[in-house]
């Protein structure tokens, strides 16, 4: 059982880290991710256990993108005969993937290179082809099926989304229009994380630290609802990205030396 007094106490303990998931939220739900990369980073900071940590960052990936996902839809942006094969292998690969048991060392290892892989993505200042934008290529079902269902299988077992792997390289095979692929990326990163939630809830080291989790859940679906509704207008987002993207390098890096070298 909750109770307030717990509650307080846990937010004193942990402000910094409500104030950093607040941040994150918008600026990630103002491009249609997650954040739970982030998160992850984040809280591969505390003391939490691993299995809790990867439970908490799609928790509240699921808060965040549900808000943009409802906004794209109720303006178009989804061409369902081109999303449907980009989850359709994805949100079971992405259950087994969570429900999978992992060692300690093996999930830290693949969180360390899938916040190193995050951050490049994140540096890099466009994925979209500007040229020949009214000539985007027809989406190809195999590749389709299979980027997908690769992505939310390691999405799966790290406890992210998806989207961040999924929105550049659908942007460098010119997939369909930004707006399009941010939409897409919002519903895969919403459903990859329900599945693999689930997945990780069917595992018997299945655990989460709730007071914890319901401060952040709150904290990130004010930020998620602020990123949806308006732009970063007074600091660039793309000074943002790239200092987030230089705090999940070092985290990343931190992480590996860590776990292969200490």
């Amino acid at each position: 059982m909750i109770e307030f007094p717990v509650l307080l106490d846990t937010l004193i303990q942990y402000w910094e880290f409500t104030l950093l998931f607040f941040a994150i939220s918008i600026l990630y739900s103002s491009v249609g991710f997650g954040g739970g990369s982030s998160y992850l980073a984040i809280l591969a900071l505390t003391s939490l256990a691993f299995t809790q940590i990867r439970s908490i960052a799609l928790l509240c990936n699921i808060v965040v993108v549900i808000g943009g996902v409802t906004i794209y839809a109720k303006n178009g942006y989804y061409n369902w005969k081109k999303v449907i094969p980009l989850v359709l292998f994805s949100i079971p690969l992405a259950f087994i993937g969570g429900y999978l048991k992992i060692s300690q060392l093996f999930f830290f290892i693949l969180l360390g290179l899938t916040l190193l892989i995050t951050a490049v993505f994140m540096w890099i200042p466009k994925f979209s082809i500007e040229n020949n934008k009214e000539k985007y290529l027809k989406s190809n079902l195999k590749k389709d099926l299979f980027y997908g269902g690769f992505i939310g299988f390691i999405s799966g077992m790290v406890g992210v989304g998806g989207g961040i792997f999924l929105a550049p390289l659908l942007h460098l095979t010119n997939w369909d229009t930004p707006k399009k692929i941010a939409a897409t990326a919002s519903f895969f990163i919403l459903v990859n994380s329900i599945a693999g939630l689930l997945g990780q809830i069917k595992s018997p080291e299945f655990s989460i630290e709730w007071n914890l989790t319901l401060i952040l859940l709150i904290t990130v679906f004010i930020g998620g609802q602020i990123g949806t509704r308006m732009s970063i207008k007074r600091v660039s987002p793309f000074v943002l990205k790239r200092a987030t993207a230089v705090l999940i390098a070092i985290v990343g890096l931190r992480i590996l030396w860590k776990h292969l070298f200490l």
